[in-house]
């Protein structure tokens, strides 16, 4: 079976399995804060920096976006990338499924539509892409992922953006089928762990 057929397979089982925990989640989510939707569609950009929407469960405050200005000074993190502990943004809800990498179950339908691979890179914002050097620019010559060295690693908001593209860069040179198993199982781990945050 072909690396894209696999990821077509088991999202697609995955999604069937799981679609009563995210019905769950998504009424959750509009119980916590009923003033938008619980899927938050999002521009990204995938392989070969191709724009596409990606879904996840609304974490955050419906006018997030329009905090972000007031925010920048306080980054955490290097780089392009925009992250920040304990983001007033971010709901009582939204920590949860933050924390346990919950928020990310609807890119299966990313992966169904074939804008997504299960392991890969984790896709940027259009803004962080554009103050890309060319070096950085190498993370998108692969499909992005749901799952990747950065997202199982239990410091990642920890790391600076130049070790996350290096993290990236080492999947990509790396890239085979065990290695995309052996990254699944320890996305689990995450998810009991609670790490993400």
């Amino acid at each position: 079976m072909g690396e894209k057929a696999q990821d077509m397979a088991l999202s697609a089982l995955a999604f069937v399995l799981l679609s009563p925990l995210m019905v769950l989640i998504a009424l959750a989510v509009v119980v916590d804060d009923p003033h938008g939707s619980p899927i938050l569609s999002q521009l990204r950009c995938g392989r070969g920096g191709k724009k596409f929407r990606l879904y996840k469960f609304r974490t955050m405050c419906v006018d997030a976006e329009s905090h972000l200005e007031k925010l920048l000074p306080f980054n955490q993190m290097t780089g392009p990338v925009f992250k920040i502990r304990g983001d007033p943004r971010i709901t009582r809800l939204g920590r949860f499924l933050r924390a346990t990498g919950l928020d990310e179950l609807p890119q299966l339908v990313n992966i169904l539509k074939g804008d997504m691979s299960i392991v890969g890179p984790r896709p940027p914002l259009p803004r962080e892409v554009a103050q890309y050097t060319l070096y950085q620019w190498q993370r998108l010559t692969v499909t992005p992922g749901l799952t990747c060295f950065w997202q199982v690693n239990p410091a990642r908001n920890s790391l600076t953006f130049d070790a996350w593209v290096e993290l990236d860069l080492r999947y990509i040179r790396e890239q085979c089928w065990l290695l995309d198993w052996k990254l699944i199982f320890q996305t689990s781990g995450v998810v009991f762990r609670r790490e993400g945050l």
